[in-house]
């Protein structure tokens, strides 16, 4: 799933931080479930969605097997990572493989920089993937999301440096931000 449409829903959260340490509990208070979960302690960075529901979050919880959509993430390390997950009643922060995780430093620049304001301008668009042709939008709020159809992988170029903003005129469409300045760039003005 791109980040920005986890920016949509209400009860995400969008964190930028590091695992500090991980440990197997039981899914719930009930003895005869024997189901368990990882509970990540994390060093949150940045909340960019949350805030509302969550002022920090200390743990983030994932099914302990991947065949339920468990998430293993690397602790103790200095390793970074962008973690969307979903707000529970109870105030708990669930991940899963259907969340959007990815290591900080494998981030694109476009996507760092579109997790401070371009997404949130998305939140009136929606996204409709293409996987074969033909595909077109069916309403004039909608962004066509084709790296699957293009590059056969969901975390394509369009992924990586574009976001989907609502225009003036209601209507959505794919923006990219400006290139960042060459390292020789200098600005300068007159007087």
């Amino acid at each position: 799933m791109l980040i920005h449409i986890q920016f949509y829903h209400f009860f995400v959260t969008v964190i930028r931080a590091k695992i500090s340490s991980e440990k197997v509990v039981p899914a719930s208070d009930d003895p005869l479930d024997t189901h368990k979960m990882i509970r990540y302690e994390i060093k949150q960075i940045k909340m960019f969605k949350g805030f509302e529901k969550l002022k920090d979050v200390q743990y983030v919880y994932t099914p302990f097997d991947s065949s339920l959509c468990g998430v293993k993430l690397e602790a103790n390390n200095k390793k970074q990572y962008l973690l969307t997950g979903q707000i529970l009643n109870d105030g708990k922060v669930l991940i899963h493989l259907c969340n959007y995780i990815e290591p900080w430093d494998d981030l694109s620049l476009s996507q760092k920089k579109s997790l401070n304001q371009r997404y949130q301008m998305g939140c009136g668009c929606k996204i409709t993937t293409c996987y074969t042709v033909p595909c077109s939008i069916t309403a004039p709020n909608e962004c066509l999301w084709t790296d699957w159809l293009i590059e056969r992988k969901l975390y394509g170029h369009q992924a990586k440096h574009y976001a989907c903003i609502k225009r003036s005129d209601g209507t959505c469409s794919w923006y990219r931000g400006g290139p960042p300045p060459e390292k020789e760039f200098i600005d300068i003005s007159e007087p």
